[in-house]
């Protein structure tokens, strides 16, 4: 009995001993998720840059591998999956958003939606599950067009460097214009094919950018007049990627959007006193009408 005491007072011990696991949730994707530089108070920030935020950090780490200018093409033959498969263990998540450059022509990373683009993100699912990680799919974040046309834009990484008086000069109207077409599509059809965590973050931000309107929108980008921000002295129209406000509350609207999908998230989920002044913060994932699957 003596013996059986000790044993059991040890192994309380030895439990109590060992840390609890961290999950890793690993984010892939293009610049509006990409970590942007810090210095000398720059203010693009990706989405992904703030999702920690929003998640306990002794229990969920996030890992952001998103690249400025990449598509699922150019990620992949760049050896950049490589690298992240190398990292995932059983348990973690990789979220996996492409689509705003496997539009663009060029030839290092353009896909075809419902061929190619459709295959590569298929291959991030499967050789995440392969690792025992969970992939999660989410369609590409809408730009801020409010253009009835959406004026022509070969590569989003040009806007970086372009100031106000190279913003387009077109009257914008009241309603926001989708310039991503199938490239929305296929992340949500590749999910159904395969069973897998889906993320409508393109439906996300279009509310949240409708609801703010023509105006207000502009505040979530790094859309300023010369002289408002000290960073930019020249100002800028960039309507893709964000500032850090923007970044700061698309990234808690994707965190609800996770814990919806995945109820076992909302666990570690942080609050936090940043909202969007819109209601488009109560805005929820697609659902599917098929079990998900890990």
């Amino acid at each position: 009995m003596k013996k059986l005491l000790i044993a059991a007072v040890t192994l309380l011990m030895l439990t109590a001993a060992t840390p609890l696991k961290k999950t890793t949730i690993f984010v892939i994707g293009d610049s509006t998720a990409a970590n942007k530089d810090l210095s000398k108070g720059k203010t693009e920030r990706g989405w992904a840059q703030m999702l920690q935020m929003y998640f306990d950090s002794t229990m969920i780490r996030v890992d952001n591998h998103a690249v400025n200018g990449r598509s699922s093409k150019s990620f992949i033959d760049e050896g950049r999956w490589d690298r992240v498969v190398n990292l995932i263990k059983p348990g973690d998540y990789v979220i996996i958003q492409f689509g705003h450059n496997d539009e663009k022509p060029k030839a290092d990373r353009h896909t075809d939606p419902g061929s190619t683009f459709d295959y590569n993100l298929a291959k991030f699912v499967r050789e995440t599950r392969e690792k025992g990680g969970i992939p999660v799919l989410m369609n590409c974040v809408v730009r801020r067009n409010f253009f009835v046309n959406a004026p022509e834009n070969d590569d989003d990484e040009k806007l970086r460097t372009s100031t106000f008086k190279d913003g387009v000069k077109m009257v914008e109207g009241d309603t926001l214009i989708d310039t991503h077409g199938l490239y929305r599509v296929a992340p949500r059809d590749v999910a159904q094919r395969m069973n897998c965590y889906f993320v409508d973050a393109n439906q996300i931000t279009h509310n949240l950018e409708q609801g703010l309107g023509t105006e207000a929108s502009k505040k979530l980008h790094m859309w300023y007049r010369p002289g408002e921000e000290p960073t930019e002295p020249q100002g800028k129209q960039d309507n893709t990627h964000y500032n850090i406000h923007g970044a700061t509350v698309v990234a808690g609207l994707l965190a609800d959007a996770l814990c919806e999908e995945i109820p076992l998230l909302s666990k570690y989920r942080v609050s936090t006193e940043t909202k969007p002044d819109t209601d488009a913060n109560s805005q929820k994932s697609s659902k599917r009408n098929t079990k998900k699957k890990k």
